[in-house]
């Protein structure tokens, strides 16, 4: 295995993925929840990111091709997404546990977008187009696997924060969340739409 391909994927994916940027987004969505269903949302979060990435890293360029979308679309489309959840935490409809599902939250947005968005997507294909040879691919995958690992330990024990803030904090939290979330969004959709532009415009 390639020890200085295996730091650069990890090093890259780890910056894209930003654990402890993502903790105050998980907590604010998590937090109303019970310990038990707040790691369960943790694990599920962390599975369906590293399958997402495995399966774009394996065929995403064959997928994309197939159904005619550009990565600006799919970056376009990960921006609503996050624009959804952003005004949900901002007007304070996230904070009812009885309107929340654990697989829910895990799957949309902790899983997707947020973790395997469209950076990490496109930085993992760029890696496994380059790859040359078994040794590699192998690299790649065990630090794929890595940083999934560091993210989840992470998010696994994120929980004590949950206790120092009490409900209040939570709530302040969730609010300071929602901003940054919907900046998120936003930076999504204007990169999107400015590589559209530059698309467009190199044709003509």
């Amino acid at each position: 295995m390639d020890a200085k391909l295996f730091g650069e994927v990890f090093v890259t994916l780890l910056v894209i993925v930003d654990p402890p940027g993502m903790m105050p987004i998980f907590l604010a969505l998590t937090g109303p929840l019970p310990a038990r269903d707040r790691h369960r949302a943790a694990w599920q979060a962390v599975a369906l990111a590293l399958g997402v990435i495995v399966i774009f890293a394996v065929a995403g360029q064959t997928l994309l091709d197939y159904l005619h979308v550009d990565l600006p679309a799919l970056q376009a489309a990960g921006g609503l997404l996050l624009v959804l959840v952003a005004l949900e935490l901002l007007t304070g409809k996230a904070d009812d546990p009885s309107q929340q599902t654990t697989s829910n939250i895990a799957l949309v947005p902790l899983g997707t977008p947020l973790l395997a968005g469209p950076g990490a997507i496109v930085a993992t294909m760029l890696f496994v187009q380059q790859a040359d040879g078994g040794a590699d691919v192998t690299a790649i995958a065990a630090a794929i696997i890595a940083v999934m690992a560091t993210v989840w330990v992470v998010l696994r024990f994120s929980g004590g924060i949950v206790k120092i803030l009490r409900p209040g904090g939570i709530e302040v939290l969730t609010r300071i969340a929602g901003l940054l979330l919907a900046a998120i969004a936003v930076q999504l959709i204007a990169d999107a739409v400015a590589a559209f532009v530059r698309q467009y415009v190199d044709m003509a």
